[in-house]
């Protein structure tokens, strides 16, 4: 039932900016930290930036001062703007986030299903 719904992939130019928005349902209590993942093709997934529920924001070396990650804790949803894209970019993202379930006790990690980030030069 618990769901991660993303949006926001696609095809830009290099230079180009997209925002990547991923909504959480499904009996969800409370969320805690939620974040974006991305894997490149022969590459493993790395940890594109994270945000605590009080909002504290952390990123990778590589996107930091491009990207921003902000969340509203109202809709359950994380967002992920992406400016001056380069094609070293272009990946699948995935959004993660730990969630608290109706009548569970403890918070449970859980994935989107991906979408395909592609920046062309």
């Amino acid at each position: 039932q618990v769901q991660l719904v993303e949006s926001g992939g696609g095809l830009v130019q290099a230079g180009g900016s997209l925002r990547l928005s991923c909504e959480t349902s499904g009996g969800i209590v409370n969320v805690s930290n939620m974040g974006w993942f991305r894997q490149a093709p022969g590459k493993q997934r790395e940890l594109v930036a994270r945000i605590t529920r009080s909002g504290y924001a952390n990123y990778a070396d590589s996107v930091k001062g491009r990207f921003t990650i902000s969340r509203d804790n109202t809709k359950r949803t994380v967002y992920l703007q992406m400016n001056s894209l380069k094609p070293e970019d272009t990946a699948v993202y995935y959004c993660n986030a730990d969630l608290l379930r109706l009548g569970v006790s403890r918070f449970d990690a859980y994935w989107g299903q991906g979408t395909q980030v592609t920046v062309s030069s």
